[in-house]
Order: C-alpha cells, then structure tokens, then sequence
C-alpha cells in the first residue's frame, strides 16, 4: 500500500510539474504574441521585395542571363525581413512572407524586361521611359511577361514562396530561461 502511495505521490507530482511548465509556456506564448507588429511586416515584406527585385534586374540586366537562385534571394531576404521587422509567430507572418516573395520575383523579372529594352539601341529609350511605357500598356506588357516566362520559373517562385514563408516566422528558442523547466523541478539550476 505504501508503494501505492509513493507512485499516486510521484504521478501527482509530476502533473503538477506539467501543470506549472504548460502554464509557462502558455504565459510566454501570449507574451510573444503581444510582440508580432503586422503593419511592420507588411512594410517589411513589400519594402524587402521591391528591393531585392530591383537587385534581381540589375543583375539580370548586367549579365544578359536571368539567373533562377535569385528567386532563392528574394525568398530568404523578404522572409527574414518579416522575421526581423514582424516578430510574428502566427501563420499570418509566413503568409506575408511568401506573398512579398513572389512579388519580389515577378517584379524583378518585369524591371529585367524593362532594362532590356532601354538598353535596346534601336529603342531607344531610357529606363524610366520603358518603365513608363510598359506601365501605361499592359497589353504589351503583359505579351512581354508571357514570352520571356519559362517552365522552370515557377520552380524558382515555388522555392521563393517556401523561403518568404518558413523564414517569416520568429524563432523560439525553448532552451532560453522562459522556456526552460520548471525552476523547481529536480535537475534544474
């Protein structure tokens, strides 16, 4: 009977000890969703990818070859941008992400598309000229967006997507003091 005792003792202290480490977790959890700030990882995310897509165009337009890891650029400097700026833990963080991902990457192709025509010579036109142009005639732009596209695009904004989204999201080190065992639990320091 005593053994009984000794094991409903231990079981007992052991729900207590998941009681109070659930509890904790549970009160840093709100603690680091009061943190998230989505406006900021909007601003991020558009801010990140109209950045990284105008690098894209650069050197795009630079070495006459649209290089597909680009994409992967955009993907991982938009999804930490939001990280960074966003403090986000909620889903809506990594869907900002991926979002701003694939905007940087069909931006940056169409800011490509608009470089290679100013450098056209029989054009004629500066960059902001093309830009312009292109701007005011979605028809044409939208025919020059389809001819330049390519199967394997979509392997690169797919990849793009999955970075902007996974990288999005704050990391929660469980190993750090508010996520650490219980300070009365046995082993503790």
């Amino acid at each position: 009977m005593q053994e009984n005792t000794k094991a409903e003792i231990q079981q007992e202290e052991q729900d207590l000890e998941q009681s109070l480490n659930q509890e904790e977790l549970n009160r840093k959890m709100e603690e680091l969703k009061l943190e998230q700030n989505l406006p900021f990882a909007i601003i991020a995310s558009l801010g990140s990818a109209i950045i990284m897509a105008i690098l894209w165009a650069v050197i795009t337009v630079i070495t006459s070859y649209q290089i597909g890891y680009m994409a992967l650029a955009v993907g991982l400097v938009v999804g930490i941008a939001v990280r960074f700026m966003g403090k986000g833990i909620d889903k809506i963080y990594g869907v900002i992400g991926a979002i701003g991902a694939l905007l940087g990457c069909v931006l940056g192709n169409f800011l490509s598309q608009v470089g290679f025509i100013a450098q056209d010579p029989e054009i004629g036109l500066t960059y902001f000229e093309a830009l312009k142009m292109l701007l005011s005639h979605t028809q044409i732009t939208m025919e020059i967006m389809k001819e330049t596209f390519s199967p394997i695009d979509l392997l690169f904004y797919g990849m793009a997507i999955y970075e902007g989204y996974r990288f999005s999201f704050r990391k929660i080190d469980q190993n750090k003091p508010a996520f650490a065992r219980n300070p009365f639990q046995k082993g503790s320091e």
